[in-house]
């Protein structure tokens, strides 16, 4: 076959298979398609078909097939990545900072440190740290890694649970996207390199005045124009901060957050998250499954994401429900947020990407963080429906209502 029927033959794989299994499987809860396409993409890695037919793995995926893959993934990343940025509500989280400060600070912070310890304890024996990882940055990523909430995801989730709108989930919003800030602030502390300490203090001095200056520029656009423009700043951000040595991810991130969401149509950003999961994410995904390794053992495999799943589900559902008695929360509230706030997929799973390119983790680390992504990505929705449940049954007289009027909730297809 030409690279091109190759690479025809390798999309045809990625959008049908994991599609076709969603729908048998006929339920959206309990896998959501996206964890749906990241399984089918572990399945197709070398840990599963290149371990039971390597002639066939390497006749589908060559070099030159994963090389054209992982360069429309990079992009696709970023763009989400971007997104994410631009959905950040810092004003809303500074409004009610006291609130907000505590619950997202009890909610990051619990679950890395009970994955900082889980991280030390694998850390004991050998093959889980990367051949460039020092070990405080294994521990601390690991650690990162199980609090992380994927932002994108949770307002999908919360869209099709019908409480994206109400109070709740705009308080549980301001809480994901602070710590969302925390998350990419510890990457780039993990990232730092000492050999590069004079390119990252100068993309630290610069960025702020382009930062200033591409708002400017933004203000001065039409409104169709400045999405274009976006996509120029996204790429020289992500140039500089991957120069400076501190990761394209993090300028994407940085190319968002200095943008306000006010300047885009709302409805056109909603339709570009969309367009990205349904034509490019996907391809993500399944460099993400190529890249997982099961050399360590089955057995252990599963058993360190085992403690890694209790460690980030445990710390979430604790530091929230220290939050709910600090903040004196209606009784199930803490439940649910802590709940919604499991949702790890992409974002998650970006984070360990950006760990294995630098070397800091193993393969078999990053296999192990991605098992637990998706068993947490798949606990969310079941688990938030239930509390909601016994939430609304336990609402009073002037409380604000869980969810919506059912006709106030545009239905939403399936994601």
């Amino acid at each position: 076959m030409t690279d091109n029927e190759l690479f025809l033959l390798i999309l045809m794989l990625v959008m049908g298979l994991p599609w076709l299994i969603w729908r048998l499987l006929g339920d959206a809860d309990h896998a959501p398609l996206v964890v749906v396409q990241i399984f089918v993409g572990v399945l197709l890695g070398p840990g599963v078909l290149g371990a039971a037919a390597p002639a066939l793995h390497a006749q589908i995926f060559p070099p030159v097939a994963i090389t054209m893959l992982n360069g429309i993934a990079l992009w696709a990343v970023m763009l989400f990545v971007w997104l994410a940025g631009i959905e950040l509500d810092l004003s809303a989280a500074w409004a009610a900072r006291r609130d907000s400060w505590t619950a997202s600070g009890l909610a990051l912070l619990t679950p890395l440190a009970l994955g900082s310890a889980a991280g030390w304890l694998i850390l004991i024996n050998p093959g889980w740290i990367g051949p460039k990882g020092e070990p405080w940055q294994a521990i601390l990523g690991i650690g990162m890694a199980c609090a992380v909430t994927a932002l994108p995801i949770l307002m999908l989730l919360m869209d099709r649970l019908a409480i994206l709108r109400t109070p709740l989930g705009q308080r549980v919003l301001r809480y994901a996207s602070l710590d969302d800030i925390a998350i990419w602030a510890v990457l780039a502390i993990i990232l730092l390199d000492w050999s590069r300490m004079e390119r990252q203090l100068g993309f630290i001095c610069v960025f702020p005045v382009l930062a200033w200056a591409v708002r400017m520029a933004m203000r001065r656009l039409a409104e169709p124009e400045r999405l274009r423009a976006s996509m120029v700043w996204l790429a020289a951000a992500g140039l500089a901060a991957d120069w400076a040595g501190l990761h394209f991810m993090v300028g994407a991130f940085l190319a968002g957050v200095i943008l306000d969401q006010s300047w885009f149509d709302g409805a056109a950003l909603d339709r570009l998250r969309d367009m990205l999961l349904l034509t490019v994410m996907p391809i993500f995904f399944l460099s993400t499954g190529l890249r997982t390794s099961w050399s360590i053992g089955g057995v252990d495999l599963i058993a360190v994401a085992a403690l890694l799943l209790a460690a980030s589900v445990g710390g979430k559902l604790i530091g929230l429900r220290i939050a709910g008695h600090l903040l004196r929360w209606r009784r199930g509230e803490a439940s649910v947020i802590g709940w919604l706030l499991q949702t790890k997929a992409l974002i998650m799973i970006i984070f360990v990407n950006i760990l294995l390119d630098r070397q800091l983790v193993s393969s078999g680390s990053f296999t192990a963080l991605l098992l637990m992504a998706l068993a947490s990505t798949m606990l969310t929705t079941p688990m938030a429906r239930r509390g909601l449940r016994r939430l609304t049954a336990l609402e009073e007289p002037g409380d604000p209502p869980v969810r919506p009027p059912l006709s106030a909730a545009a239905p939403r297809p399936p994601s």
